[in-house]
């Protein structure tokens, strides 16, 4: 079947078979790898995107179901010249990763729950990423990094 999705502002036409994820179509058809496979049963979120502005875990989408909509991947975050989106570099300030393979579904998981709470507390943010794992920080940082993006202070 014939898709077309928006993703990161640009259209993305291509002929995938119907029981294509969005996962797969994203890494294989559209050549954004920075979202990862990672279980393939919506467990660790390391596949997480926005579609229409909402996080999913693009694991458990058909390409089909995102057909005619937006969806958004890490690498469509950042702005002209590569200038890193609040949350990334809050990622990156806070030491909010370790290996980095929980990174870009961490961020985009944290993105989305911004949009919908600007100013969370340390325990909206861990409820917020509950979705998401992480195998190596312990989340401290990630938590003081959503913190720092939403412009509070972050207490240590």
């Amino acid at each position: 079947m014939k898709v077309s999705i928006e993703v990161n502002g640009k259209a993305v036409t291509e002929e995938v078979e119907d029981r294509t994820l969005l996962v797969h179509f994203l890494r294989e058809n559209a050549g954004l790898t920075a979202t990862n496979i990672g279980c393939d049963t919506t467990s660790c979120g390391a596949c997480t995107v926005l579609l229409d502005g909402e996080s999913v875990k693009s694991c458990t989408v058909l390409a089909a179901q995102a057909d005619g909509h937006e969806v958004t991947t890490v690498e469509g975050l950042g702005g002209e010249g590569g200038e890193l989106h609040p949350v990334q570099r809050a990622f990156r300030e806070q030491h909010g990763l370790q290996c980095g393979f929980c990174t870009p579904g961490m961020i985009m998981a944290s993105v989305s729950l911004l949009a919908h709470n600007p100013k969370p507390t340390r325990e909206e943010v861990r409820a917020g990423l509950e979705g998401n794992l992480c195998r190596c920080t312990g989340y401290h940082n990630i938590v003081s990094a959503v913190i720092d993006a939403s412009g509070q202070e972050v207490d240590r």
